[in-house]
């Protein structure tokens, strides 16, 4: 099995249990080696909460351990990767998602077809 770092769709699609990740999908999440959730991905929920765009029943961190996923945290390494790699996305937080990805060897769990140019392993929703 491998190891996975979910974006931040898809660990609010896991929590609310969305028909948007698909059996097998959940099948891999659910028996992968180690699944991580971005610090990255907690600072763009509480963005998008304080902006009253999202909103949820827990906090965030509480979601993700109930899930059993692990935190990931955000280092220089990351970081520098995530300022070194091309502008084909310019979110900064879907590329910091694939920078720690990179660094890390995991595999991306995603719907967003923009990561691809930047040959990430990835595991399409």
């Amino acid at each position: 099995m491998r190891s996975l770092l979910l974006d931040t769709h898809v660990v609010l699609w896991w929590r609310a249990a969305s028909p948007r990740v698909p059996a097998a999908v959940r099948d891999a999440i659910a028996n992968a080696d180690a699944v991580f959730v971005s610090a990255a991905s907690a600072w763009e929920v509480a963005i998008k909460q304080a902006l009253g765009r999202l909103r949820l029943p827990d906090r965030f961190a509480t979601g993700v351990e109930e899930s059993g996923f692990e935190q990931l945290a955000v280092t220089f390494d990351h970081a520098e990767r995530a300022g070194a790699l091309p502008p084909h996305h310019g979110d900064p937080f879907d590329r910091m998602l694939i920078a720690q990805a990179l660094e890390e060897r995991l595999t991306l769990v995603t719907h967003d077809k923009r990561f691809v140019p930047y040959g990430v392993d990835v595991l399409w929703l």
